[in-house]
Formats: C-alpha cells, sequence, structure tokens
C-alpha cells in the first residue's frame, strides 16, 4: 500500500489509524526475520499513537525511519556495536515533521555501519536482505529503508544520502527514492557521514508518495506538473558506457516512453564527471573521519572491517586535500550550471549492475571485477558534489532484478524530476512489480 493510498483510504474512513498499524506490524513480524529490514520496531508505541494521531497530511500514515536518525526514546544505533546504547532523547526535526503530519513511526531500520558504504552488510546487525532475491544486496546505505518499501513492511520510510545512500537502494529493492537538494530537509538529530554532502530524503512506492513525504519534511508544497511536454532531458552518454549492456538498454527503453510523452532527449556531457567522485571522496572522508575522532582514538576495534579503513583514510589525508576539494566543487557546480541552460533534468542508469550477492564484495563489469563501492561512484558522487536534487525510479528488470532510471535536476527543482518520474510512472508500472518475498504473506490492511 503507497502512501497516498493509506492516506486516502484513512481519510475516507475505509481503514483507522490503528488498523494500519496492526496490517504492518503483522507483515513485520511474518518477515522481518527473512529480510533483516528492522533494527527495532516500536509496536506498543505505535498502537498507542495510532489512537491519537494527529489530524494532518499523514494523518495514520505508518512510516519506518533508517537508524541513524533520532526518534525520542529509540535507540539510535547506526548498526554499529559503538551506538548499541545510544538512546534518542528527542526526535530529529524530520521526524518530528512527520509526526506533525499525523504520521506513525513503526520503528528503525537496518544500514550500512555508520551509513558509511553501499552496501548494508553490517558486521553487527547482518545483512538487510532484497525482497526480489533474498540472496542479494539492497544497497546501501539506506538498505532498510529500500527492503522495508519494496516488501510492504511500511507505506513509507526515511533514508540518508551523502554519496547514493537514497538511491542506490531505491534501485536495487524497485521502488522510487529521492535525494533532495543538500538543505532542503534539516539534518539535525542525524549521526552525521559528511556535514557538507549528508541529505535525507523519502524512499516509498512512488514519485506522488515522495512529494508528499518530501512536502511535510521541507515545510512547503511541492507540486510537479502532469505533462512532460518539452521537458529537455540530457542523456548521460558516459554512465551508459559504463553499465553493462542490459541495464543501458533497459534505462534507454524508459527513456523512450518519455520521449514518447512530448520530451526531448539528446546526448551531453558533464564536464569533470570523471573527476568528481575523487572530488568528492576528499570532502566525505576527512568531514567522516572529523565526526567519527573521539571513537578512532579510544574504540577503534569496534568498527567493522570497512568503515574503519575508510575513516582511517579520511584521518590520513593531508588537510590541503579538504581545501581542494571545496575548490573544485566550485568548478564542477559551474560547469553543471552551464549545462542546465541547455537541459531541465540529467538521466542515466541510477546502477550500471543488478544488485550482487550479498558475499561479493567485487561485481563483474565489461569482463572486469572490481570492488562495487568503486563502481558505484561515478553514477552517484557527481551529483551529491553539486548538492542536486536526484529521483531513482523503477525502470525495468534484468535476471528478474530491479533496474533504476536516476533523474537529476537543478538545485530546489525537486518538482521537475519528480514531475518526470509521476508521467513515467503513470504510463509503466514497474513501480507496481511486488518481489516474491512476502507475496503470500498478509497484505497491510487489505
Amino acid at each position: 500500500m503507497s502512501v497516498t493510498e493509506a492516506a486516502r483510504r484513512i481519510r475516507a474512513g475505509e481503514l483507522t489509524p490503528r488498523e494500519a498499524v496492526e496490517s504492518y506490524l503483522e507483515r513485520i513480524e511474518e518477515l522481518n526475520g527473512a529480510v533483516n529490514a528492522y533494527i527495532s520496531v516500536r509496536g506498543e508505541e505505535a498502537l498507542a499513537e495510532a489512537e491519537a494521531a494527529p489530524d494532518g497530511p499523514l494523518h495514520g500514515v505508518p512510516v519506518a525511519i533508517k537508524d541513524v536518525i533520532d526518534v525520542a526514546g529509540v535507540p539510535t544505533t547506526a548498526a554499529s556495536k559503538i551506538l548499541a546504547g545510544n538512546v534518542a532523547a528527542r526526535d530529529a526535526t524530520c521526524v518530528a515533521r512527520l509526526k506533525s503530519a499525523g504520521a506513525i513511526v513503526l520503528g528503525k531500520l537496518n544500514t550500512h555501519e555508520f551509513a558509511f558504504g553501499a552496501q548494508t552488510t553490517s558486521p553487527h546487525f547482518g545483512p538487510a536482505h532484497n525482497p526480489w532475491a533474498l540472496d542479494r544486496i539492497c544497497g546501501g546505505s539506506s538498505g532498510g529503508s529500500g527492503a522495508a518499501a519494496a516488501a510492504d513492511l511500511a507505506a513509507g520510510t526515511l533514508g540518508t544520502d551523502t554519496a547514493g545512500s537514497i538511491r542506490i537502494p531505491s534501485c536495487y529493492c524497485g521502488v522510487t527514492g529521492l535525494r533532495p537538494t543538500t538543505g532542503l530537509v534539516p539534518t539535525d538529530g542525524v549521526v552525521p557521514v559528511s556535514w557538507s554532502l549528508d541529505t535525507i530524503g523519502p524512499i516509498a512506492r512512488t514519485a506522488e508518495d515522495c512529494a508528499l513525504l518530501l512536502s511535510v519534511l521541507a515545510g512547503e508544497p511541492v507540486e510537479f506538473a502532469e505533462s512532460v511536454q518539452g521537458l529537455r532531458i540530457g542523456v548521460v552518454d558516459e554512465l551508459f558506457r559504463l553499465s553493462e549492456p542490459a541495464v543501458a538498454e533497459t534505462v534507454s527503453a524508459a527513456l523512450d516512453e518519455l520521449r514518447g510523452l512530448g520530451a526531448s532527449v539528446e546526448p551531453v556531457e558533464v564536464p569533470l564527471l570523471e573527476e568528481s567522485g575523487t572530488i568528492n571522496q576528499l570532502l566525505m572522508l576527512p568531514e567522516a573521519s572529523e565526526a567519527h575522532l573521539p571513537w578512532l582514538r579510544m574504540r577503534l576495534a569496534d568498527y567493522g572491517d570497512d568503515v574503519r579503513a575508510r575513516l582511517l583514510a579520511g584521518l590520513f589525508l593531508p588537510a590541503t586535500a579538504h581545501v581542494t576539494g571545496l575548490r573544485a566543487r566550485r568548478w564542477f557546480r559551474h560547469g553543471l550550471s552551464e549545462l542546465f541552460e541547455r537541459v531541465d533534468v540529467l538521466a542515466h542508469p541510477e546502477m550500471p549492475v543488478v544488485p550482487p550477492p550479498i558475499a561479493d564484495t567485487d561485481v563483474e563489469l565489461h569482463g572486469e571485477r572490481v570492488p562495487h563501492r568503486l563502481r558505484v561512484i561515478p553514477f552517484n558522487s557527481p551529483w551529491s558534489l553539486a548538492g542536486l536534487p536526484v529521483v531513482s525510479v523503477p525502470a525495468g528488470f534484468v535476471e528478474g532484478l530491479p533496474v533504476g532510471l536516476a533523474l537529476a535536476g537543478r538545485p530546489r527543482a525537486e518538482q521537475t524530476i519528480l514531475g518526470a518520474a509521476h508521467a513515467f510512472q503513470r504510463v509503466t508500472d514497474w513501480h507496481e512489480r511486488r518481489p516474491p518475498v512476502g507475496a503470500r504473506a498478509s497484505s497491510p490492511a487489505v
């Protein structure tokens, strides 16, 4: 059940908030053992809050929150050993806004340790499993959020995105996810990765869901046009060339749908695209290490191997690296601003491959095995570096696994990319497909 459908049914009196919460809690009980999307569940608290949910655009709608975002009275573990007993004293602003709009928080969702990885395979809380194939990763770091949305374990979820952490799991789990413009949604009450890059955004069924959730999170309405007639889409050809051929073909077919709806589609080159990933790392790595400095000094052994290695890499970068990154980001943004004079949206495959097996840290691409994390960077870090809004939209399947279309826009042009995503979803049904996990479980609120 989508966010908009849940809200409509509750408003119409077809369903009470308590019935909605009960049905999701039942489904979590049935399926979370297999999917491992939730780290903690607020069963009694959610039922109590359902009885007194405020009237608002999300009245009675059950949602779930990535476990790096504070929910009062609940541990914020960041899927780590270090924060296992860290109980939040207050709600993060984004959570407070959801609750004020009437949403009911079901619980906290699995993540890559400290949201600092692209797989969601925490050694402390176990990996999140992809509902489309339980031996596959969900992507990260908001893997629990993507899995919960795909398996109908919440109507909608919140994730965070520093360098792709909303978009990757949305793609791999076959759902819709939005990375908003940097700074649009307040990030207080969130365990940081990188203060200049971190964002918070929704993962849900549809672009319409994401628009509704973003309106609440940002505190301002997000309205989009129903038509893409005249929309200028720039196709980032380099990212198609870097993708597996079957993935590239699937996303090309999705762009043909938008062309058929009246959008113009033309190839473009993004200045400094190859270098942007390195620039992003020059900012992200030292900022992450600075945030973790007390724990790196006192609790180094309590990190998982991969996260420890990345934090130490940031620690030993020279001080000039961050300054160089800041200067280079300015050049990259300037090149993008000139490109956006010619086009309204940039499009490419969200990920170059389908989700790999949980046990694999490497993926094969064009006959070469490389670390999965390195293949993620060109497809996500450029837009994070520039602070752009990006939506990942289900665009088809390869070998039975989801493929996503990424649409990036100018800063604060969420309505443009969500409008394009919505138009695409009106003429396709990829976002309506359901994974085999839970197909025979109880359907929420039905």
